[in-house]
């Protein structure tokens, strides 16, 4: 009997968990990632080659190499494939804060695109973003303003930023804003970029109610930069997974925390 073909969704989830094998190790021999997923040397290098073709990871003689961790851990191509799962039951709890005839901020993180694309769904509605991605996603829907803001591009996270954009955020208002982070621990939130910081600390000042939206993955880590804690924000949309003392320290800085139910799966992957 002929082997059943892995999906396509199968074969992304395994190079998302290579990579990050990588990621942990800074580098790694290829024999010894066969060996670790249970793949043939063929079907390793072709996960590899598809990895290195997306900048991910670069292949070397025999090994593999991670690149610089502040390149992994802002690059949208490796962020997008993170999770999937969960962004999108995250998503189907944060769509409830969304009204018809609302303005709406949503920043450049890829943990709201699947929020953004369920918003496109809803008329009228203006959105205010500076996430270039986002034009893809909202362009297409009608009765839908889609306001990109200007500033300085970055190509790893496909946004704008600097004081163009901090400034352009200081003229307007909305009902909404919702924003993810790099990193969380003890309520204090935390980038790798400063400007990018400034940008999510400008989007509490815009807004008439603030949403933090972020997987458990990103709780109990920091970054270079403070932008804050969660006793700014009215809401917290976060999945079980969450450390219990994570969640804990966040209520009693005063912020309403929802917690999203963690699919089997997604708990035995973790727990392994």
């Amino acid at each position: 009997m002929p082997k059943t073909r892995p999906s396509d969704a199968v074969v992304e989830q395994r190079r998302q968990d290579v990579l990050r094998r990588v990621i942990e190790l800074g580098e790694v021999r290829i024999d010894d990632l066969t060996e670790c997923f249970g793949v043939s040397l063929m079907t390793m290098h072709r996960d590899l080659d598809d990895l290195a073709d997306r900048r991910l990871l670069r292949k070397l003689r025999g090994k593999v190499e991670a690149y610089p961790a502040l390149t992994m851990e802002t690059a949208t191509r490796f962020r997008e494939g993170l999770n999937p799962e969960l962004k999108e039951r995250l998503a189907e709890v944060a769509i409830n804060e969304v009204r018809p005839g609302q303005t709406v901020f949503v920043d450049d993180s890829t943990t709201l695109f699947p929020l953004m694309r369920r918003m496109a769904a809803i008329s009228p509605l203006v959105v205010i973003t500076n996430s270039i991605s986002a034009i893809g996603i909202f362009g297409p829907a009608e009765g839908i303003e889609l306001i990109v803001i200007g500033g300085r591009y970055n190509a790893e996270f496909e946004s704008c930023i600097g004081p163009d954009a901090l400034a352009a955020l200081d003229r307007m208002r909305a009902d909404l804003s919702f924003v993810s982070v790099t990193a969380v621990a003890g309520g204090r939130l935390y980038h790798p970029v400063q400007d990018y910081g400034e940008l999510k600390r400008a989007a509490l000042g815009m807004a008439n109610r603030n949403v933090v939206v972020a997987d458990h993955s990103k709780f109990g880590k920091t970054a270079t930069y403070v932008h804050g804690d969660v006793s700014a924000y009215d809401l917290v949309i976060t999945d079980e997974g969450t450390p219990a003392d994570e969640v804990e320290a966040m209520r009693e800085l005063g912020v309403a925390v929802e917690l999203v139910p963690v699919a089997g799966e997604d708990r035995g992957r973790r727990q392994r």
